[in-house]
């Protein structure tokens, strides 16, 4: 398996050929298909000030489709404007469960200026799965995304 820091190398280089959905479907599909412990890959778009699920990746669709912003680890992220990274979920009481097998998760916004226009959620069934390393690499992910996001 690749390096995060190589497969976001590589989206990012890829960001100038592509049109931005199909660059949100390849970043999603990449990051879950490079990354061993990113078991569900997703974008969610602030529309109406609610999380609304774009691109994703995984197993199975979850049925949260539309998050409040302040529900769960997705709009906590979207209220504090912040990464939010929890090595259990079973010990985060604001936690909203997509899928039994999650153990961790983190939650990176996708910034315009001063708001929250998106978020990039990965889900891991490892616990403690997500390093400082993750974190750094898909702030840097978001910077590019949130360039790239045209019309909001």
């Amino acid at each position: 398996m690749a390096a995060l820091r190589d497969v976001v190398d590589t989206l990012i280089e890829a960001a100038d050929t592509m049109d931005a959905g199909a660059w949100e479907q390849e970043i999603v599909q990449a990051l879950r298909e490079e990354i061993d412990h990113y078991d569900w890959v997703g974008f969610y778009w602030v529309v109406n000030d609610k999380l609304v699920l774009g691109a994703w990746d995984g197993p199975e669709a979850t049925e949260h489709v539309t998050i409040e912003i302040g529900e769960g680890l997705c709009g906590l992220a979207a209220s504090q404007q912040q990464t939010v990274l929890v090595d259990d979920v079973k010990e985060h009481d604001n936690y909203l469960a997509c899928f039994p097998e999650t153990r961790s998760e983190i939650v990176v916004p996708v910034m315009k200026g001063d708001r929250c226009i998106g978020e990039i959620d990965i889900d891991s069934n490892t616990p403690g799965a997500f390093t400082d390393t993750d974190r750094k690499q898909l702030e840097r992910l978001a910077e590019i995304v949130a360039a790239r996001h045209y019309g909001l």
